[in-house]
């Protein structure tokens, strides 16, 4: 894709901004990787429709989880996150090691003045600190790595997100408002959210297909791990709903409404930053841009083809400038987070169900992921 690619790099020196990017009848979505409220900086920008949900609700029947079973098992893998900034500003989030030798994981906003020189410091469950360094990160999927010189670390297990229920007990652990070592303990109350947050350029990351928890999470949870009863890691804790006040800005605390990166989405992020430092996503090869009902002749909200390149999956696939793209493998589309979604959902070589009008008529057709 095109469009979705436009970004504006971050001036120097820059310190990120935690903020509210979707409300949620009266509720707005923060980021939480802040370790304090009043680091948060909040705005409005959406409303409860542009969260949606793609998989139907399942009963779980699970109870509780043994949240003091997991606290001992999971608890040495979470670490604290501080980042300095030479100008002194700062912050506080979450991570959780996934390497015996100290690779660790965790949200990109959390860690994104790293890019910029600030420094970064790991607080162990034990007390101890470290310093760490930045790895690499996916500012489109808020997913981070960063690594101690370290050896023979203890890693959290990795579960399977792909097999959550609604219902599911859960338990997220983490440092909210910089308290170190907490544990919460919820459900999953919803899953298949996705969920627009603040970027760093002029363009939002998204929490595709993320799980919805009512796990209490704070300012400081951000990057922390949400677990399954047998403590293996399902979710990337990053963003809470929050409830404006009477003059219409949001507070600081969790209402229950919590979401998280799947883990299945985050880890394969994770290991390409790993291997290679970087993350490459699959594409479409087109540019587009968000349009209305009642524009261009649609009778619905859709994704218009500005450009398609020479080439590339769109084109080989039949798609063409001035086509209305409505629908993906059956879910409805009308933004660029929207595609975003799909490719962080996605790899290159996979095949999507396109629905696109043309002439008023709608037809479908089958695009193979490109790589960029």
């Amino acid at each position: 894709m095109t469009s979705p690619d436009r970004r504006q790099e971050p001036s120097p020196g820059r310190f990120p901004v935690w903020a509210i990017v979707l409300l949620a009848v009266l509720a707005g979505v923060v980021l939480v990787g802040a370790g304090t409220l009043g680091g948060l900086a909040i705005r409005s920008v959406g409303s409860v429709g542009a969260l949606t949900a793609s998989r139907v609700p399942t009963a779980s029947t699970q109870s509780v989880c043994d949240a003091e079973q997991v606290a001992r098992d999971v608890l040495p893998t979470i670490v604290t996150i501080g980042v300095s900034a030479a100008d002194g500003s700062g912050g506080t989030g979450s991570g959780e090691v996934i390497t015996s030798d100290g690779y660790i994981l965790t949200n990109n906003h959390v860690i994104a003045p790293a890019a910029e020189g600030a420094e970064i410091t790991v607080l162990y469950s034990d007390g101890t600190t470290h310093p760490a360094k930045l790895v690499g990160r996916s500012e489109r999927a808020d997913v981070a790595v960063v690594k101690v010189d370290a050896t023979g670390l203890p890693v959290i297990q990795q579960g399977n997100s792909t097999a959550l229920q609604v219902g599911q007990p859960v338990v997220a652990l983490g440092a909210p408002l910089g308290l170190s070592s907490t544990v919460t303990t919820g459900v999953v109350s919803a899953l298949g959210r996705t969920v627009p947050v603040q970027g760093d350029g002029d363009r939002n990351a998204v929490l595709a297909d993320a799980i919805q928890t009512d796990a209490s999470i704070n300012p400081g949870n951000s990057g922390g791990a949400l677990v399954d009863c047998d403590g293996r890691l399902v979710g990337v804790n990053s963003a809470i709903a929050t409830v404006p006040s009477a003059s219409g800005v949001a507070g600081g605390g969790s209402v229950g409404i919590g979401f998280a990166i799947p883990e299945a989405v985050a880890m394969p992020i994770a290991q390409q930053i790993i291997d290679t430092g970087k993350v490459t996503y699959p594409t479409f090869g087109i540019g587009v841009a968000p349009i209305q009902p009642g524009e261009q002749g649609t009778e619905q909200s859709g994704l218009y083809v500005q450009t398609v390149a020479p080439g590339g999956p769109a084109a080989d696939a039949g798609i063409q400038p001035g086509d209305i793209i409505t629908k993906v493998d059956g879910k409805a589309v009308g933004s660029i987070d929207d595609l975003t979604a799909i490719q962080l959902t996605h790899k290159p070589g996979d095949q999507v169900t396109v629905t696109y009008e043309r002439d008023g008529k709608s037809q479908t057709t089958k695009v193979t992921l490109g790589s960029g």
